[in-house]
């Protein structure tokens, strides 16, 4: 094959297994290691005692979830907000369709947006400027759809035959 001397070759060199299976690893110099308390870091149950390298003391545990004065955080009621801009950008936009339909979305807009509002006062929610959105896109659409109405109203009252 080639002219090299290999390991095997070598004065002294101990043949491999027979069964295939790799040789456990080597022993650290201080002994063999402890095995770690858990995954990361983490202790591994609770109660379980808790080890710490050889003259050290043992590692502090993590806190537990649910501690005393912790209170949940409450999901956040961000749906009328969000409501409010849609039904105020429909307005706006569809104020053409005799007005009506866009007086109607308005004055939903501005009802979902007030509510969202006080929500945000209140800490339940927090995208005020979407609320904020809504109520002034609502407001436009409710004017918009008015002087579309007043536009049609005068166009038949001023046709004379």
């Amino acid at each position: 094959m080639h002219d090299q001397p290999t390991i095997a070759a070598m004065p002294g060199a101990v043949p491999p297994p027979s069964t295939g299976s790799v040789p456990p690893p080597p022993v650290a110099p201080g002994g063999p290691a402890a095995a770690p308390a858990g995954p990361y870091g983490y202790p591994a149950a609770p109660g379980a005692p808790q080890q710490g390298p050889a003259g050290y003391a043992p590692f502090p545990g993590y806190p537990a979830y649910g501690q005393p004065g912790h209170q949940p955080l409450l999901p956040q009621q961000n749906g009328l907000g969000t409501t409010a801009m849609v039904l105020g950008i429909v307005a706006t936009l569809l104020f053409c369709l005799y007005g009506v339909v866009s007086i109607v979305l308005g004055i939903m807009a501005i009802v979902f947006g007030t509510i969202g509002r006080k929500r945000v006062r209140q800490g339940e929610a927090n995208n005020g400027g979407m609320a904020l959105s809504g109520i002034i896109l609502g407001v436009i659409g409710v004017v918009l759809g008015g002087l579309y109405i007043a536009l049609i109203v005068w166009g038949i009252a001023s046709e004379q035959i």
